[in-house]
């Protein structure tokens, strides 16, 4: 195996340093597009970016706050039994508030925070592997397709040929109206067979352009694929480290367990610090007649200490740490379900796998099988021994042979991919995508984690993913070799 995955890096570091001089897409090339420009594979970044501001957010209501209030005010009608109020004022106050102990909730909640963090960063990897093997199967369905369609036409034209020398054979007399008849619904059924295939290549086609973000070129076949286990036993020992979807199980199992402790603080005491200051001016118009008399602004401050102990809340807290043990429980109760799911995923696909390479064999030998069986059907039917009959049947075995096997290629290469995503080992990091830098979501969330200004905004957002409005809608051609 660590040979194939040095062959493979081998063909990856060639494969764009040396473009050929017709150009030919590459399963290489059509991976990088899709991890640059896919939308889903963006769209799934920026709500993982979205994820990483939960932790700022559960740390801020732990963090001092800050506020100041001003107001002007206008005395348009004051009473008449007032002799000292003031005609107009203005107020400034800032006040300030320090959090000291919540019973643990900010704390809590900053671990499940971080924890939901790193269940989305697996998930990522997640969507990227899922892209990917979809990215694959269509890579190789257009293979396949063009594959098919080759062999219609070519079935299409060998008919054409029989049908011709029937009609010969049936003027001279040698054959009967039959055999041009039969001759003639073989034609016909190809013809709609080639109709067929046709239009399955162009939806192969435009599917491809779906995922890749442009049209499909003359497709080079895929490199052998690095890393497939030995046994099914080492398959499941790696999907179960490596898993993306058993990882974000897990790690949303810890963030439910914090969650509790965040229920509970609920019913603990809450300890803070608190400070505030305040002006006021009244213009010299406070005091009526004795004005002269009274400071016309005033200047206060205060700072102390407040406790807060919740005594009884109608069983509000029980009921919500109760709820968290509950919501804990389902995610255990998840996590241990998708292992289940993981690991019959891993054996599914491994079986696949295995078969699937068998079927190629067992395809090939039916290929050469039926190939050599037409040739000595033909030379019989030359000595009067086979009907015309038993060329076309012969005919359209080899078809069937040639298509089942070009089926089995492709159900084998995406079933092994298959088998590497439900390992865990089918994402940008294990294919040696190196077409740029790497996306880390962990760069954003070291970016953001600890940022405290209220207005440390990002810029405007922006499309990163390509249209394919422009690409041209796609047909059942085959481009010339």
């Amino acid at each position: 195996m660590g040979g194939r995955a040095r062959l493979l890096a081998g063909m990856a570091c060639v494969g764009l340093a040396q473009a050929p001089a017709a150009h030919a897409d590459t399963l290489r090339e059509a991976l990088i597009l899709a991890y640059q420009t896919n939308p889903s594979l963006e769209a799934a970044r920026a709500g993982q970016r979205a994820t990483d501001e939960s932790v700022p957010i559960a740390r801020a209501s732990g963090l001092p706050s800050v506020s100041a209030d001003v107001n002007y005010t206008e005395f348009v009608k004051r009473s008449a039994n007032s002799f000292s109020s003031p005609e107009r004022a203005l107020s400034a106050g800032t006040d300030l508030s320090v959090p000291v102990y919540s019973g643990g909730a900010v704390k809590n909640r900053i671990k499940a925070a971080k924890y939901r963090v790193e269940a989305g960063q697996a998930d990522l990897r997640a969507t990227e592997s899922s892209i990917f093997s979809a990215v694959v199967a269509a890579y190789m369905d257009v293979i396949r397709n063009e594959a098919i369609v080759g062999l219609g036409r070519n079935q299409v034209d060998v008919l054409q040929v029989n049908l011709q020398a029937t009609s010969d054979r049936f003027e001279i007399g040698d054959l009967t109206r039959t055999d041009v008849a039969q001759s003639q619904s073989r034609l016909a059924l190809a013809q709609s067979d080639l109709l067929t295939a046709e239009a399955n290549l162009a939806a192969a086609r435009e599917t491809y352009i779906q995922l890749v973000g442009k049209a499909p070129e003359r497709l080079e076949p895929p490199p052998p694929l690095p890393n497939l286990p030995e046994s099914p036993q080492q398959a499941v020992v790696q999907a179960l480290e490596y898993n993306p979807d058993l990882i974000a199980a897990r790690e949303r199992t810890r963030a439910a367990e914090k969650d509790i402790d965040v229920a509970g603080a609920g019913r603990l005491p809450r300890v803070s610090l608190y400070a505030s200051g305040g002006y006021n001016d009244y213009f010299g118009t406070l005091g009526g007649n004795v004005s002269a008399d009274i400071a016309q602004t005033e200047k206060t401050a205060q700072a102390g200490a407040s406790i807060s102990i919740p005594i009884f809340q109608g069983g509000l807290p029980a009921a919500q740490r109760r709820q968290a043990q509950a919501q804990a429980s389902a995610a255990l109760e998840t996590e241990i379900a998708i292992e289940r799911d993981v690991i019959a995923q891993v054996r599914a696909a491994y079986s696949s796998w295995l078969a699937s390479k068998d079927l190629i064999e067992s395809n090939q030998i039916a290929v050469d099988a039926a190939r050599l069986s037409l040739e000595g059907v033909r030379a019989e039917n030359t000595v009067g021994n086979r009907t015309i009959l038993d060329i076309l049947d012969a005919e359209q075995e080899l078809l069937n042979a040639q298509v089942q096997l070009v089926t089995a290629r492709r159900n084998a290469y995406v079933a092994g991919f298959a088998l590497l995503a439900a390992m865990g080992r089918a994402e940008a990091r294990d294919l040696n995508l190196d077409g740029g830098t790497l996306y880390d979501p962990e760069v954003n969330y070291e970016r953001v984690r600890d940022k405290i200004f209220d207005w440390d905004d990002d810029p405007a957002p922006v499309a990163r993913s390509t249209r394919t409005v422009d690409t041209p809608v796609q047909d059942g051609d085959i481009p010339q070799q």
